[in-house]
């Protein structure tokens, strides 16, 4: 089980405040790692480092912008010495305000511009900004594991009658800046893998399916119809995925996409 350890190993999430980064923490700290909690929300990351051990920190990060992550990365050098572990989880998932507008403004013909770019500076460039800070210390020590977490609506196209309400009404459409930026992290994740591949830098990604989080009952029973599994995911359904490629239990794997879906995209 010695290859499952994170013993003394250096791990950064980012977006870490969210349902499944709490999780991915979470697998990192029991597994042995010293985990930075990152997210824009400064307080909150120190907050939740302190529930891991004292050995993890909390700090704000801003995916977008090179300023931010470059103080991040002398502050954990500084701490710690190394970056072994780069779990990229920050992503933007469109939610309306308005759930009355959500079905206008959410069909392609009216996506907004702005959506769209917001989504790719964070789902896609943040990850770009991130590897290319962070996973640079690991190609000089000559070791480290990326992890990006995409999505299997970046492997398929989003079933739109998903988001149908039982009155038959459209509650919204998926939008297609998610589908678009996930797609873009699965290939952005090859190109990585071939790049820093002589330099003991491995790169994966994760791309789990939908989890359970208080939707309601009519769509949970549609989405479970979909997954052979016939159920949504818990939150910590990912945690052995993260440990496993964070890990040297996946030492020789690189450039995957490991997909945790609940057999979701296997039909």
């Amino acid at each position: 089980m010695e290859m499952f350890s994170l013993k003394d190993k250096t791990a950064i999430v980012t977006g870490a405040l969210g349902l499944i980064g709490k999780e991915h923490c979470r697998a990192l700290k029991e597994a042995g790692a010293n985990v930075v909690v990152t997210d824009t929300d400064a307080k909150g990351c120190e907050e939740f480092a302190k529930t891991l051990d004292d050995k993890s920190f909390g700090i704000a990060l801003d995916v977008t912008s090179k300023e931010s992550l470059e103080r991040v990365k002398f502050e954990v050098l500084a701490k710690y010495g190394t970056i072994d572990i780069l779990v990229n989880n920050a992503a933007i998932n469109d939610m309306f305000e308005n759930p009355k507008a959500a079905s206008e403004l959410s069909k392609f013909e009216n996506y907004p511009l702005e959506l769209w770019q917001k989504s790719i500076d964070v789902n896609l460039t943040g990850v770009f900004l991130c590897s290319q800070v962070f996973g640079a210390v690991m190609a000089d020590q000559k070791s480290g594991s990326i992890i990006n977490i995409a999505s299997t609506y970046g492997i398929t196209a989003p079933d739109q009658s998903l988001y149908i309400k039982e009155d038959g009404t459209q509650a919204f459409y998926k939008p297609p800046a998610y589908s678009a930026t996930k797609g873009g992290v699965i290939m952005f994740t090859r190109y990585l893998a071939s790049y820093w591949g002589d330099k003991g830098v491995r790169v994966n990604t994760l791309s789990p399916g939908g989890v359970e989080n208080g939707q309601d009952e009519h769509f949970i029973g549609k989405y479970s119809a979909k997954t052979p599994l016939k159920r949504m995911a818990a939150p910590g359904d990912y945690k052995g995925a993260i440990i496993f490629l964070a890990s040297d239990a996946s030492s020789y794997m690189t450039g995957a996409n490991l997909v945790v879906d609940g057999g979701w995209t296997a039909w």
